[in-house]
């Protein structure tokens, strides 16, 4: 007599370790310069973060008289996400002086 049963291949139970380093809310942090314009952070952040034209002008008047502004807030995965998609933007193509995209940093 034969025996038709297959082996089973042993499963390991994958485990999954939260490290707290990974728990938000993350914040990105968009950085002002004088090498992009208000034009140039409204459609970035429209494009980037999907905000509506009004919440992206607000955001372009803080980043310029408080030279910084919070455009994400959220667990590590995504904040990074978003810093990659802006900081990839690449130049505002309205002023010569731009030579790549604005700095956006990741905060506790």
């Amino acid at each position: 007599m034969t025996d038709t049963s297959v082996a089973q291949p042993l499963v390991e139970e994958e485990t999954f370790t939260l490290n707290k380093e990974n728990w938000g809310p993350w914040k990105v942090v968009l950085w002002d310069d004088d090498h992009h314009t208000y034009d140039y952070v409204i459609e970035m952040l429209m494009d980037v973060c999907r905000m509506v034209w009004e919440k992206a002008f607000q955001h372009a008047v803080e980043v310029d008289t408080k030279k910084r502004t919070v455009v994400f807030v959220g667990e590590l995965e995504h904040a990074e996400f978003i810093q990659e998609r802006i900081v990839g933007y690449g130049p505002d193509h309205r002023m010569s002086t731009s030579k790549g995209s604005m700095t956006a940093t990741l905060e506790r």
